[in-house]
């Protein structure tokens, strides 16, 4: 898997696309191509995971968006996946994952790309627009943890952080087991959630401790000054991810499209209407613009 060094740290990253097209048939016998489809260069798109999980979340999705004719990149921010995970709080917050992605690009040399987050991922995401919005063509914000997801969320993952912190040695207890069950028995998402117990549980409480004492997202007076083009992605019946909150940062940017998942799932075990809605807007986002009219152009006539 291929790293860069962000403030003396290896962050991990894979690309999907840039390779030779391959005609292939998407759902509904729609023609599209490979996930080596898109050119080396065009129409990038930064897939960002959730709290404790990896870019292995996304897979599915970034091929999927790949065989659109997207370069699709998905990442392990420090202290997930296959990144570096140190055991220094100061080192975890939603400003630092943000320049962990600004890092990404600037790595990779994109000019702009598209980003993409789920959860954390779409909290780092509106922190990268804050931190350089000249960079972001469009995001697409999923379940964003705001003002009223707080509650919910400090009494999901308190006992989560004293678990990793204080039962420390019973938490590598669980961890030698976990890792001990085959990869080849479970389903990809399967692995996907018994990821979060096999990693050593020591960085996992100081990313949880440095997330408690940071800024979570830009607060409100900023996010309304975000122009570029954007896709809230929420769903009801999850405390932890309102559809309050999504429906307020819906209304609080300016160029902006609210869409309603049917669940929390949705988009990984029934996932063909949503990978639709974005690629299509993917499509229009990167969609050439029109140069303005020259200014003192002669009349008709």
């Amino acid at each position: 898997m291929p790293t860069f060094e962000h403030d003396g740290q290896r962050i991990a990253y894979t690309e999907y696309g840039g390779g030779p097209a391959a005609v292939v048939t998407a759902s509904g016998g729609r023609r599209a191509r490979s996930a080596k489809s898109a050119s080396a260069a065009g129409r990038p798109l930064i897939l960002v995971h959730g709290l404790l999980l990896s870019q292995e979340m996304h897979r599915p999705l970034a091929k999927a968006l790949a065989a659109r004719g997207n370069r699709v990149i998905t990442v392990d921010l420090l202290g997930h996946g296959q990144s570096d995970r140190p055991r220094d709080m100061w080192r975890y917050s939603i400003s630092a994952f943000a320049g962990q992605l600004l890092g990404l690009m600037d790595h990779l040399e994109l000019e702009q790309a598209a980003a993409m987050g789920t959860s954390l991922g779409a909290n780092a995401a509106l922190e990268l627009a804050s931190l350089a919005p000249e960079r972001l063509r469009g995001m697409i914000i999923e379940m964003p943890v705001l003002d009223n997801a707080l509650p919910a969320s400090a009494v999901t993952f308190t006992p989560i952080l004293l678990a990793l912190t204080f039962g420390e040695p019973a938490m590598k207890l669980l961890a030698h087991g976990a890792r001990a069950v085959p990869r080849k028995l479970l389903p990809h998402y399967g692995n996907v959630l018994l990821d979060t117990i096999r990693q050593e549980p020591g960085p996992g409480g100081a990313l949880l401790q440095g997330l408690f004492f940071g800024r979570i997202a830009p607060p409100r007076s900023e996010r309304r000054t975000f122009t570029m083009p954007t896709l809230v992605l929420g769903h009801k019946r999850d405390p932890v991810h309102p559809f309050s909150d999504a429906g307020m940062l819906a209304s609080e940017l300016p160029n902006v499209r609210l869409l309603e998942a049917n669940s929390l799932v949705e988009l990984r075990l029934s996932p063909e209407r949503l990978t639709d809605e974005i690629a299509s807007f993917l499509d229009e986002i990167w969609r050439p613009r029109r140069r303005a009219a020259r200014r003192g152009s002669k009349s008709a006539g």
